[in-house]
């Protein structure tokens, strides 16, 4: 399910560190269309963007 609301990076399930070049990255694995697509769009609306809940498991045990 994608949300396509307004976006901070930082805040996404798909941000990630990446060890090899020492920097956070988008995680998220498109094809080649869906990449440009992507590339094409500005990050404040990014139709890719999932909130990150780290209590995401907590929250179905209640």
């Amino acid at each position: 399910m994608v949300n396509k609301q307004a976006t901070n990076c930082e805040s996404c399930e798909f941000y990630d560190y990446d060890e090899e070049i020492d920097a956070y990255v988008c995680d998220l694995r498109l094809d080649e269309d869906e990449m440009v697509d992507f590339l094409g769009r500005n990050t404040k609306s990014c139709p890719y963007y999932r909130f990150y809940d780290e209590y995401k498991s907590v929250h179905k045990q209640i």
